[in-house]
This record gives structure tokens, C-alpha cells and sequence, in this order.
């Protein structure tokens, strides 16, 4: 790809294209903007010339961006704590002239180097592609159709369409601008938003802060929507030239802390120095870079480097610190076999691979800690529209005062409006049973006559629903498209129903035409939009609106009792009347709105500044339409897998109270047994932002549990919710869209963004996004957090529990005295070396790449705060190790003590002689054991609680199932044969036996070798099942004996419940509860949080 030229970006004048135009863009007039550039205002530019001009102008970016750098990898893989104590055992080595432990040293360094780059090289490539999937994208018009691109792509003439929420993916010539704000703090330093203006031309030196006809790379829009031609991009935008003059790399050093005049003391200087240098030591050991789980482990390795040096004094002490080569070697070797050699690399290879996985379950990672939190997260706050439900909005019912009640039935179709069956009744939609439907609800009656039958209640209605509203819906070669929000899409689908179409309406050869003069775009603070029209056949102004009922009743002044324009105003029982109407709606789960217009006697002209306030008062109510948002096939069951996991679910929506609680119940999220819930309980499970806002801390807190439903909810609310989770010790996952998202988004422990409906600023926001906008991918997240979390504390565990093993032969293996009064060693130092390398990289590896086991999301959630070095892991590092031990040592002293002579010989540990063969067999034999141990012990590491011989608890293979299980993780099954295999060579080459691994090739000892390993797996499954019997008793104990009985319902809500209810649950026909009957974990919450 073409790299600007580095002289045209110094010579660069503001304003101007990266390929200069006769002026700067705020100078000319949008017209010629375009014919400058070459592009066109409808149609935009060509695929083939917008590919052109990339391959010219190069990538839409700041030039910052450094990629893959294997170097700087190289010098990670050699610059930590692991490798550097290698690195001095080779030097310790090779400074006592022993070449040949010197030199298996260096090959192992080489090695681990070697794989770590690759491997790393490979997960960077990997985080660099998800960082490009997770990058901003821009909305351009290309061959004549709207198209979503990586702002990257984005080319000088582009044609961009920007809304609220977008950032700027260039810097832009606006053509139509409405209503249309954007935030330039980053770029001027005004913190409030500007206003922009697209008729306004300026003189070719005026300030960036005063072009209100241009809107900025890196802005964000704070209101309405607008089109715009890009003329600049990269380097040469605004915020790319400054971006050029200030690059430079942050400043690794400490500042000096001075007094108000400037000057400092001299201990301030030193201090300065000292914090700089202890950084400058913390990066280079990886201790305060990376996640939290990172950061342990570069300090777990600091801490065992310090062991290693303590059992190396022991090793010196115990052999009189005799100076002889061997005996310092020795000391080397139990010092290594303390240091888990690739720990951090397999770490990081296993998050990568994890993020990867991620990707193909739609979940893109955009910060790594995010992993490690998911697994932990206990509350999940959800929107509803678009994430629980599939945000394809079909319109159900209507209301209109005059005429009655529609309804529209027999579809799912959300673009077509000839599908479908339409009914009308004259009764209100609370007088009729309308969960019910069918003809209780009224007569069905073909579009034409229910149109004639309507003297101007329904057409008044319909204009209004077709008009307040941008989306459009047409036909093209017998197949209905629509474009824009799904809200207004469904809308505009209703009126298209009765031929209202908007397009209609407003094109140039209609009989009826209307012209837009102005938009009020939607706004979060008044819950309402609306737009002017003129009718171009009187020249008069009408306004129509649409939005929350509330918020839209609140505006008007009367209301057409009639089918007819007489207005009578609209008293306070008609407005309960209105609201009644609604909760009838919403408590068949619709989404309802209120429509309203007036004739606006306000002589204006496109363009003009509109007072929102003189529009949106003194209103004529037209009446309601319903909107049904089914719910995702998927979301129950995700629900369900929630509770199971001991997961809370929260929906936090902008929709009416009785709207939410209806999805909600569907979903699962409240219990369908709600009747039995009480009055007061009831209250609380399902509150309106209004009853939760108004609530002080203390009261929150007082609160026995916190809301399940929270509708009409706003962003503060969302960020109130964050914060009393918190203050319970919960750790909570929060969903977002939009811009006013950004706050509860960051404040949540794991912040989740729309990838298809949210807006850049959310996701910027973010840790993660959902690409597909699904509830259920979030749960896949925590499914793969979690798997992620077990998969490096399998590894770890099965690191430390050889590391352990390997210490502790070595430490106890110093009685073993020859004639000269030095230790023998059990295991020679080359053996711990190469142990060390075959059983820890890929074995780890191979664990970190196991799938999740079974039922990992009927566990409760992860503590972050034990993190991965919980108790059971402590205890069981500390058995398996001394298990390992112990068989060895047993086996060390059986060969040399039961089947052999006991003679320790001379210089055993140097030589072979053949006083020395004794000590030789019984060395390969312990040699053998350690070998097969560490790599049988990952096999048991697959499943921590179950034993190998039965990790799937359903299968009917029960005495091969555990041959399946070691094949499905291939990678695993290779890297253990791999070091299977290597140990017989190692046994019976000549010079590599008795030379370089101080052992001799045995024979009938394989039989010992055989029978320890049956006692390792006897050891390990007995300890397995000792801990399965403890955590039964430990889960019977806390859940009663009536668990089993209670559906699963009746175990997420049973707190909720009445005890009528409960007992009555335990009854229930678990086939009307969705997911009902699965083993699940109690939902647990503080009791000192109870009022």
C-alpha cells in the first residue's frame, strides 16, 4: 500500500485534500468540493476509483501503528525472569568447564527462544488481525449503495453518511447537516459541542475551531446525522498533522516532584531516579506489564528464582560447600528445577488462541484482561432490543381515539407489508383480551375498506407514522428492502400496509407531496423526534412527532374524540385513559409509542435554526402503535445457562415497565410464576428508573436483592446499577450501544459493545464486542473465560506440582552419600535439564488448548481474588508433587537398596565405573519414572476433579472413554508421545547414556517402572476421588436435601417466591420451564446485605 509522501505531509496546508484543490475545503462551497474531488453527492465514488485512490493516498490512519516486531519479541523471549536464570545457569556451567551441561543448557534456552518467538509471533498476528476487526468503521456511499468499510479504508471523495454515537472517520465537507453536533475537545479544546453548518463558506485562513461547515477525523457526534464529502485523510487531517508534529514514544521517566516555584530538593531528584530504575527493572522482569495474571506470574518467577537460590545453599551446605565440579552443578540443577521454564509465553500463547476462539463464537476481545474477568463475573446487565431480542420490530397494534383498534396478525415478516391479516375493533385495546386474539379482538377487514370506513382518524395517524420517520421500505424485483432503524422501519411498514408510504408521500410526481424542512432527531433527555413537513401543495407547515408515550402526552394540548378534526382538550382522564391503553399493549410485550402532529404557523425555510421547544408543545394526540420485538430463539436457553452458572441477569431497558417484564418473563429473567411473587418482592424485582433513581445509596443498599428489570432506563442509571453491584462485592458484565453508554460501559468490570448497532464511541468504550449483538454470545464469552481461567491453572498446576516433585527428589536425594562424603544424586543434572524441556512447554501447551470441561457453566463464578492459586490448587500442587516424589525416591532406593548392592561408589556423578553401575540403572530407572509421571500427570491435569478414566459422566463407554478423551486434544496427545518416545534413545545411545545423562540402559527395571506408574495413577485417582466426595458433601450440605427436587426456577427464584409458592414449585411440571431439571449452584447472595 502507497505511503504518503513525506514532503507533501510537511508541506501539508490545513484544510486542504491530500492532493491540494484550488483552495482549502471550508473555502469552497460543497458543490465544488465535489467537482474538485471528483466524486458524486449520490451515488458517491466507484468501487474500482475508490480502490485506486487508496492504492494513491495510502491507509485513513495517524501513521502510529508499529505491527508485528519480531525483534521486539526476540527481545521479550530473552529479557525474563525464566530465561535469565537459564542464562546464569549456563554461564555457571560453562565457568566451571562443564561443556556438556553447559551446552544442553544453552540448546534448551535456543529451544524455548526458538518456540516461544513463533509461537508469540503467531498470537501477536492474532491479536493484530482481532485489533483490526474490533477497528472503527465508516458508513460510505460506493457504486450508489450504503456500505460499512474500516475507517482505514476511507479515501479522499468518499461519500460518508455519519450519525450519533460515530467518529469521524476523516476530515469532512459537509453537504447536509441536521441538527447535527460534534464534540471537537480533542482537536480545539472546546468542551462544548459545535454546531455545524454546511451552507457556510469561510476564507482560506480561517481557524479550525470557526469551520462549521467541516466536521473532524477523531470528533465524535454528539446529535443528529449528516453527509459529507472526505477531502483529507491520515497524516494530512487536522488531527493527523498534529499527530505528526508530537510523535514521539511516552516518557518512561518518572517526573520530578517540585514545589509551586519550580524548585526541587535533591532527595526529590534521587527519588525520581530511583522509581525510574525500578521501573526500567519491572518491564525488562514483566512485572508491571501486561494482565493481572501476566504480572503474577513474571513475580511467581522472581519468587521461585529466590527458591532456587535457597535450595542451592542447601545443596552447598549439605556437601560442605565443596568446590567440586560436580557438586556445583548439581546446586544448578536444583535451583532449575525450581523455575517453570515457558510459563508466561504459554500463557500468552494460550490467550491468544483463546481470543481466536472467541472470534469464531462472535465475541471480539479488545483488552486481554477482559479474559481473565469474564470468568469471574457474577451480574450481567443487558439492554433488550436488538441483544434478548432479534431487533426486527414487526408493528402489532395501533390505536387511534377516533376509530378504535388495530391489529395486525399471521406474520413475522418485518419489510413486507402485504403479509399479514388486519383486524379493527371500536373498543380501546384494554377492553379487549388481546393475548387471546382472534375474533374476540375484532373483525377482520380488507386495507381498502378500513381506509374508506375512516373519515380522517386513520389517515391523520398514518401520516404521522409514515412521516416522523426516516426509514424507508420499497419493493425491488418482487422482494421488500428496508433501510433504517428497525424501530421506525416497523412503523413505516404499518402505514405502507394502508399505502402511506413515506416515499410516496414525498416524491416529486405524488399527488399529496410533502418536502422536509427540518429534523429533531431523537433525543435520550426528551424521549422524543420530530420533523417539519411542507405541504407543497398549501405551503403550510405541519409538525409531526413520535416517541415515548409519556414524554409525547406530555406535549399535547388536545385530542379528536371523533372520527373528524374536532379537537377537545385533553383532560387528565383521558390522559389515564391513554396510559391504559398502553399498559394493554405493553403487557403483551410491544413496545408502544405515541403519535401526535399540529399545523406549525411558523414561517420557516430549510435550514433555518428551529427552537425544539416551539415544535414539541401544544401537540394533537393521534394515538399509539405497538411494536413486537420477539425474542431470540437462543436467549432463553442462555438465560437458563446463566442461572445454572450462577449468574444474575438484569435487563436494563428503555421500554415501559409492563413491555420489559413480559420479555423479561419470556425470557426467563423473571420467574412465570410471577403471580406468586409478593406485592413487595415484586416491587423490587421490576423497578422504573425513576422508582431506582430515586432511591439514596444507603436505601439501594438496603435493598434485599437488586432490580432484575429496570425499564424507562437511563445512562446514569446504568452507571448507578454498576456501582451498587459493586458495593455487594459483585463483578458485573454491562451491555451498551450507544454514546451515553460510554460511562456505564467503562465503570462495569467488563464492558460489552454492540458490533452491529453500537456506536464507535461504545465501542471504544469497550472490552469486548458482540459481533452479532447477541445475548448468547455473551454467555459463549463467559463459557470461554472460564475455560480459558481452568486451562491456565491446569497448566500452571501441572508446572509447579513437577516442579515440586523434581526440588524435593533432589533436596532428599542429598543423603545418599558416596565414599568421598558427597551427595549422589538421584537424577543427574543434564536428566532435571531435560525434563524440564520435554515435560513442561508443549505438554503446557497442549493444556492450554483443551476444551472446557463438562458442566463448566453449573459452577459458580471464578474469585479474582484467590485468582488462579485458590486453596485446592495449593494442596493439590503440594500431593502431587510429593506424590511424584515419593514413587521416585521409592524407586531410586528399590533398584539400589532391594535389587542391587547398595554401593554408592566414587565419583558417581562424573564418571562411569563399574562400581558406579548400581547407581547408573538406579538413576535411569528413577530418570524413567519422572519422565512418564510428568507426562501422565498433564493427561490427569485435563480434568481436576474427575478421574481420567471418566471425564464425561454421560458416556456409555466405560472402559474406553478415556481413549477418546486423550485423542479429541491432538496437539496434547502428540506432545506427550513426542516425550513418551524421546526417553528410550536417551536410555540406549551409548555416549548419550552414560556420558551425557550419567545413566545406563535398563532392562527387567521397566517392570518397576510399570508398577509405579500404576501406583501414580492409583495415587492421583484416589485423591481425585477423595476431593469429589468432600465437594459432595460440601454442595449437599449447603443446598439441602431437597435440592434435587426443585426445578430450576424454583432454584434461581425461590428466595422470591412466597412459601406457597415454593412448596408448590417443587411440584411443578419442569416441562414449562424452560431448561428445567439441570443440575444448577444456588444463586448466593450476602446475607448482611439483606434489610
Amino acid at each position: 500500500m502507497a505511503k504518503q509522501d513525506q514532503a507533501a505531509i510537511d508541506n501539508h496546508v490545513s484544510g486542504q485534500s491530500n492532493d491540494p484543490m484550488s483552495r482549502p475545503a471550508h473555502a469552497l462551497s460543497f458543490d465544488q468540493v465535489v467537482q474538485e474531488l471528483k466524486t458524486d453527492t449520490l451515488s458517491g465514488l466507484t468501487s474500482a476509483e475508490a480502490k485506486s485512490r487508496h492504492e494513491q493516498f495510502g491507509n485513513n490512519d495517524l501513521g502510529e501503528a508499529d505491527g508485528v516486531q519480531p525483534l521486539k519479541i526476540i527481545i521479550a523471549q530473552v529479557a525474563n525472569a525464566m530465561t535469565l536464570v537459564l542464562i546464569m545457569a549456563m554461564a555457571v556451567s560453562f565457568g566451571i568447564k562443564s561443556w556438556i551441561e553447559g551446552g544442553v543448557v544453552a540448546f534448551i534456552i535456543g529451544l524455548n527462544v526458538t518456540v516461544g518467538f513463533f509461537q508469540e509471533y503467531s498470537a501477536e498476528k492474532t491479536m493484530d488481525s482481532l485489533r483490526s476487526m474490533s477497528s472503527p468503521t465508516a458508513q460510505v456511499v460506493r457504486d450508489g449503495d450504503s456500505k460499512v468499510v474500516p475507517s482505514v479504508e476511507v479515501v479522499p471523495g468518499d461519500l460518508v453518511e455519519i450519525k450519533v454515537g460515530d467518529t469521524i472517520p476523516a476530515d469532512v465537507r459537509l453537504i447536509e447537516a441536521v441538527n447535527f453536533e460534534t464534540d471537537e475537545a480533542m482537536l480545539t479544546g472546546e468542551s462544548l459541542p459545535v454546531r455545524k453548518n454546511e451552507d457556510e463558506v469561510f476564507d482560506d485562513n480561517c481557524g479550525p475551531g470557526d469551520r462549521i461547515n467541516v466536521a473532524y477525523s477523531s470528533s465524535t457526534v454528539t446529535k443528529g446525522r449528516a453527509k459529507g464529502i472526505v477531502f483529507a485523510t491520515g497524516t494530512c487531517t487536522e488531527i493527523g498533522a498534529i499527530a505528526a508534529a508530537l510523535r514521539k514514544k511516552d516518557s518512561k521517566v518518572r517526573p520530578v516532584k517540585r514545589k509551586p516555584d519550580g524548585s526541587a530538593k535533591p532527595h526529590r531528584y534521587l527519588e525520581a531516579y530511583t522509581l525510574t530504575f525500578t521501573d526500567a527493572v519491572g518491564r525488562f522482569l514483566g512485572v508491571n506489564v501486561g494482565t493481572p495474571l501476566q504480572k503474577k506470574l513474571s513475580r511467581l518467577a522472581i519468587y521461585l528464582f529466590g527458591t532456587a537460590v535457597i535450595c542451592a545453599i542447601i545443596v552447598l551446605a549439605a556437601n560442605k560447600f565443596n568446590s567440586n565440579q560436580q557438586v556445583i552443578i548439581y546446586a544448578v540443577a536444583t535451583g532449575l528445577s525450581m523455575i517453570p521454564a515457558s510459563l508466561v509465553v504459554v500463557l500468552t500463547i494460550t490467550m491468544a488462541a483463546g481470543t481466536k476462539r472467541m472470534v469464531e463464537r462472535n465475541v471480539i476481545v479488545r483488552n486481554l484482561k477482559s479474559l481473565e474477568a469474564l470468568g469471574a463475573v457474577t451480574d450481567i446487565c443487558s439492554d433488550k432490543t436488538g441483544t434478548l431480542t432479534q431487533g426486527k420490530m414487526v408493528a402489532r397494534g395501533a390505536w387511534t381515539p377516533g376509530k378504535g383498534t388495530y391489529l395486525v396478525e399471521n406474520t413475522t415478516e418485518p419489510f413486507n407489508p402485504t403479509i399479514g391479516e388486519m383486524r379493527w375493533s371500536r373498543s380501546q385495546p384494554h377492553q379487549l383480551p388481546l393475548k387471546s386474539g382472534g375474533e374476540e379482538c375484532g373483525e377482520a377487514a380488507p386495507i381498502n375498506e378500513l381506509l374508506s370506513q375512516s373519515k380522517s382518524s386513520l389517515t391523520k395517524f398514518l401520516e404521522v407514522a409514515s412521516l416522523a420517520n426516516l426509514a424507508t421500505v420499497n419493493e425491488k424485483e418482487g422482494e421488500w428492502h428496508a433501510r433504517g432503524d428497525p424501530t421506525e422501519i416497523a412503523i413505516q411498514v404499518l402505514a405502507c400496509r394502508f399505502d402511506w408510504n413515506r416515499l410516496r408521500l414525498t416524491s416529486h410526481d405524488a399527488a399529496n407531496q410533502y418536502s422536509e424542512i427540518a429534523e429533531l432527531p431523537f433525543d435520550s433527555d426528551v424521549k422524543r423526534m420530530s420533523v417539519i413537513m411542507k405541504d407543497n401543495q398549501t405551503n403550510q407547515l405541519f409538525a409531526f412527532t413520535k416517541g415515548a408515550v409519556e414524554r409525547v402526552i406530555g406535549a399535547c394540548a388536545t385530542y379528536c374524540p371523533e372520527d373528524n378534526e374536532e379537537q377537545v382538550p385533553l383532560t387528565d382522564e383521558f390522559r389515564e385513559e391513554i396510559l391504559r391503553n398502553m399498559e394493554a399493549f405493553a403487557g403483551m410485550g410491544l413496545r408502544v409509542l405515541a403519535l401526535a402532529s399540529k399545523p406549525y404557523h411558523v414561517d420557516m425555510k430549510k435550514g433555518d435554526d428551529i427552537d425544539r421547544t416551539t415544535v414539541e408543545c401544544d401537540l394533537v394526540f393521534r394515538g399509539l402503535v405497538g411494536l413486537y420485538d420477539p425474542p431470540r430463539p437462543e436467549s432463553a436457553p442462555a438465560v437458563r445457562e446463566c442461572h445454572e452458572a450462577g449468574i444474575s441477569v438484569h435487563m436494563l431497558t428503555g421500554d415501559h415497565p409492563e413491555t420489559a417484564k413480559a420479555i423479561a418473563i419470556e425470557v426467563g429473567i423473571l420467574p412465570t410464576r410471577m403471580d406468586m411473587v409478593a406485592e413487595d418482592t415484586a416491587s423490587i424485582m421490576v423497578m422504573t428508573a425513576t422508582q431506582f433513581d430515586g432511591l439514596t445509596d444507603d436505601e439501594v443498599d438496603q435493598l434485599p436483592f437488586l432490580p432484575l428489570v429496570i425499564a424507562r432506563c437511563a445512562p446514569q442509571t446504568k452507571v448507578r446499577m454498576i456501582e451498587a453491584l459493586h458495593r455487594r462485592d459483585k463483578f458485573c458484565a454491562m451491555t451498551g450501544d450507544g454514546v451515553n453508554d460510554s460511562p456505564s460501559l467503562r465503570r462495569a468490570d467488563v464492558g460489552i459493545a454492540m458490533g452491529q448497532a453500537g456506536s464507535d464511541v461504545a465501542k471504544d468504550a469497550s472490552d469486548i464486542v458482540l459481533s452479532d449483538d447477541n445475548f448468547a454470545s455473551i454467555v459463549a464469552a463467559i463459557e470461554e473465560g472460564r475455560r480459558i481461567f481452568d486451562n491456565i491453572q491446569k497448566f500452571i498446576l501441572h508446572v509447579l506440582a513437577t516442579n515440586v516433585a523434581q526440588a524435593v527428589v533432589l533436596l532428599v536425594g542429598l543423603v545418599f552419600k558416596d565414599d568421598d562424603d558427597l551427595s549422589v544424586f538421584p537424577i543427574a543434572p543434564v536428566q532435571i535439564m531435560w525434563i524440564i524441556m520435554a515435560t513442561s512447554g508443549l505438554p503446557d501447551m497442549g493444556l492450554g488448548f483443551e476444551r472446557a470441561v463438562a458442566g463448566i457453566l453449573r459452577r459458580p463464578p471464578i474469585s479474582l481474588k484467590t485468582g488462579v492459586f485458590s486453596l485446592e490448587f495449593i494442596i493439590d500442587m503440594t500431593v502431587y508433587g510429593l506424590w511424584i516424589a515419593a514413587l521416585c525416591l521409592g524407586t531410586f532406593v528399590l533398584r539400589l537398596y532391594g535389587f542391587g548392592d547398595g554401593d554408592l561408589g566414587i565419583d558417581c556423578n562424573d564418571n562411569y565405573s563399574d562400581r558406579c553401575e548400581t547407581v547408573f540403572k538406579a538413576r535411569a530407572t528413577t530418570f524413567a519414572c519422572l519422565t512418564w509421571f510428568s507426562l501422565f500427570l498433564a493427561w490427569e491435569m485435563m480434568d481436576k476433579r474427575r478421574s481420567f478414566f471418566r471425564m464425561q459422566p454421560g458416556s456409555k463407554l466405560y472402559f474406553t472413554q478415556w481413549m477418546h478423551d486423550v485423542w479429541r486434544n491432538q496437539f496434547l496427545f502428540w506432545a506427550i508421545m513426542l516425550g513418551f518416545v524421546t526417553l528410550f534413545p536417551l536410555q540406549y545411545i551409548p555416549v548419550i547414556s552414560d556420558t551425557v545423562f550419567k545413566h545406563k540402559g535398563i532392562t527387567w527395571e521397566w517392570a518397576i517402572v510399570f508398577i509405579a506408574a500404576g501406583l501414580f495413577f492409583g495415587g492421583i485417582e484416589a485423591w481425585k476421588f477423595a476431593k469429589r466426595v468432600y465437594f459432595r458433601r460440601v454442595a449437599r450440605k449447603s443446598q439441602g436435601v431437597d435440592w434435587k427436587d426443585m426445578d430450576l426456577e424454583q432454584r434461581t427464584f425461590g428466595e422470591y417466591l412466597t412459601p406457597d409458592s415454593s412448596e408448590a414449585s417443587v411440584r411443578h411440571d419442569s416441562e414449562k420451564v424452560p431448561g428445567s431439571g439441570a443440575p444448577s449452584a444456588p444463586l448466593k447472595r450476602d446475607p448482611e446485605k439483606k434489610a
